[in-house]
């Protein structure tokens, strides 16, 4: 069935059939995509959509016509509409940045957990890969006294990351350095944490894709085994972490046992694996002496 709707058609009569075309389509969370597509399209936020669902999209219909057409060819509803929320920010979001997943916001739980007595203390913290920077700002909101850097190796990226900490009003506390990891010399930090490339250089091929085509493959190629970054990070602990500093990383499926063997190797101490709310292992994480 083809999609058709024009002036006339009611906002409910389009959230309708969107959820319809992408349940049809096979794409997952069918009825939130239509709905973040439509409020784009006409400038709503839910609120309205649902005090006055039968109003007509009028000049609307031929923008979120364009929007539906471009999540029925599998692209990303961040990337339509250039916003994606994570934690409690809307964070601007381009193709030179990995989109933010629900599940990274494992590692700001772990933290707030962890270093609940320390919330209040000036803490250095440290993101590596920091993309959009939104584990920075996730962060740096939750520890108001803190301050943080980011690093990532795509000047892009950087560019996106301070936007975001200007946007969330972090500035003054966060800056994004453009390198490779040595670029957070020097330390040490309380906190170290990182969602880094961990995807296989051989399974990108078969990503869904969402993230195939879409993010960039800087943010996903782990190496060989996938591997590559945490051993790289990992032989940089020692010296970057304060003494009872914490590392947390984010890890892809079945790789926690690998990840916790690079820490220990480094000499942390107390490693653990926390799952998030879909029970799977999700972050790593260990202690500096």
């Amino acid at each position: 069935m083809e999609l058709s709707l024009t002036a006339d058609t009611t906002r409910r009569q389009a959230m309708r059939l969107l959820t319809d075309q992408f349940e049809e389509a096979g794409i997952e969370d069918a009825t939130i995509d239509a709905r973040l597509l439509l409020c784009a399209a006409a400038g709503l936020d839910h609120a309205a959509l649902i005090r006055d669902p039968d109003l007509p999209l009028e000049h609307h219909a031929d923008q979120l016509m364009e929007f539906a057409a471009r999540r029925l060819a599998r692209e990303p509803v961040s990337r339509i509409i250039g916003a994606k929320s994570f934690w409690s920010f809307d964070l601007i979001v381009t193709p030179d940045v990995l989109d933010p997943r629900p599940d990274t916001e494992t590692i700001i739980d772990a933290a707030l957990d962890l270093l609940a007595t320390r919330q209040s203390e000036p803490l250095r913290i440290l993101d590596l890969g920091t993309g959009s920077g939104a584990i920075l700002c996730a962060l740096l909101d939750c520890f108001e006294q803190a301050t943080g850097i980011g690093i990532d190796v795509s000047k892009e990226a950087c560019a996106i990351a301070r936007e975001n900490l200007n946007l969330c009003e972090f500035s003054s506390r966060g800056q994004i350095r453009n390198g490779s990891w040595e670029a957070a010399r020097p330390g040490p930090y309380d906190l170290i944490v990182s969602n880094p490339p961990y995807i296989p250089t051989r399974d990108l091929a078969g990503l869904d894709p969402e993230v195939r085509l879409y993010d960039p493959a800087l943010a996903l190629d782990g190496g060989a085994d996938g591997l590559t970054a945490y051993r790289d990070i990992c032989a940089l602990l020692p010296e970057l972490l304060s003494p009872g500093g914490l590392a947390i990383f984010e890890v892809g499926i079945g790789q926690g046992p690998d990840v916790a063997a690079l820490m220990g190797a480094a000499r942390l101490s107390k490693i653990a694996c926390r799952a998030d709310l879909a029970g799977v292992e999700r972050v790593v994480l260990g202690w500096q002496p």
